[in-house]
């Protein structure tokens, strides 16, 4: 590991005004990706900017009834909070699919969003990565691709982003607070905190230099929403996603749906909003075949390589099961309830 200085943080502008004054500085909250990264030689930080101390520690209830979560708070807690639980499951249950429980009681909220890609070349100091270092290449296109993007890849990149938790907060329309970067605090829609590679695939968030993730809110649960997160992976444990799934349901008293955030999570670069099957399901009876129409729609977008086609079928099936069970839960119609294998 290669010496580096440190710093720590008593207040959010001490660690935005240190991180400006050490070039190539990193936030240090839980560690667990970036501290991995480090001994890799992937991650070559001079300084880390220790921000444990920081007052972001809290879950708040807001007056609409949303929750701001603070971005030091640790997955497990998270997870376990009660109002998490009843009113935003797919969260509770996409951190419980992630990592391990000793992970679970380190890793922040924080941390989650910005951990980077488990692409083996993008880990491989001796392999190219346009990712790791720009214009060296994506030794996965033609080389080991089984576990990466079907969707929204690019030429220089097919790496998919590792977080189970994004994906629930991107179907949940959550928002992601900032702060720091010159222009003081502000918020992003979780669906747009990510980037597709395109050709600047080492940028993975629209995070500005010297920012800090400084919380999470979630909005109001709306009166009769269902969420759940479903996750297909190797193993049962400790491994990341082939694919996944957080849905949110909410049906109209006509059994119609009136509300529907979809995400993919294992396909892309970032979690995958599902635009195109939201808008063919917002307004109709969510029936067997209109929930497959619509899943095919989304999924019509891929773009698979040599060695993982098998991800399209996999999210198809995953995504018909989530929403079948999303429908049964809310009292769909008689025609949404038919029972699906579990994928």
């Amino acid at each position: 590991m290669k010496p580096f200085a440190y710093v720590r943080a008593t207040s959010l502008q001490e660690a935005v005004d240190a991180h400006a004054g050490h070039p190539d500085a990193r936030y240090l909250g839980g560690g667990t990706n970036l501290v991995d990264l480090m001994k890799h030689g992937v991650e070559t930080p001079t300084t880390l900017i220790d921000i444990t101390r920081l007052p972001l520690h809290g879950i708040e209830e807001l007056p609409e009834g949303g929750l701001r979560v603070g971005a030091g708070v640790r997955n497990s807690d998270l997870a376990a909070h009660p109002l998490v639980r009843s009113r935003y499951p797919a969260l509770s249950q996409a951190l419980l699919a992630g990592a391990s429980g000793q992970l679970r009681n380190v890793a922040t909220t924080g941390g989650n969003l910005l951990q980077r890609t488990r692409c083996p070349y993008f880990q491989d100091v001796s392999k190219p990565c346009n990712k790791r270092e720009p214009g060296t290449g994506c030794g996965a296109r033609d080389g080991v691709h089984r576990d990466l993007a079907v969707l929204g890849h690019s030429e220089h990149c097919v790496a998919t982003h590792p977080s189970d938790m994004a994906v629930a907060l991107a179907a949940l329309d959550a928002g992601i607070e900032l702060y720091g970067g010159g222009d003081g605090p502000r918020s992003v829609a979780a669906t747009a905190f990510h980037r597709l590679p395109g050709d600047q695939p080492e940028r993975d968030t629209v995070i500005r230099p010297g920012e800090i993730v400084t919380a999470v809110v979630l909005p109001p649960a709306g009166p009769g929403a269902v969420s759940l997160y479903r996750k297909a992976r190797d193993r049962a444990s400790y491994a990341f996603a082939l694919a996944s799934v957080a849905a949110v349901l909410e049906l109209a008293d006509d059994g119609r749906v009136r509300r529907l955030g979809l995400a993919f999570g294992g396909l892309a670069h970032r979690p995958w909003r599902a635009g195109r099957a939201e808008e063919l399901l917002v307004g109709a009876r969510p029936t067997e075949e209109a929930v497959r129409k619509a899943v095919d729609a989304e999924l019509a977008q891929a773009r698979p390589l040599r060695d993982n086609a098998f991800k399209v079928d996999l999210a198809r099936g995953l995504a018909q099961d989530a929403l079948a069970r999303l429908v049964r839960a809310a009292g769909g119609p008689p025609a949404a309830r038919t029972e699906r294998p579990t994928v």
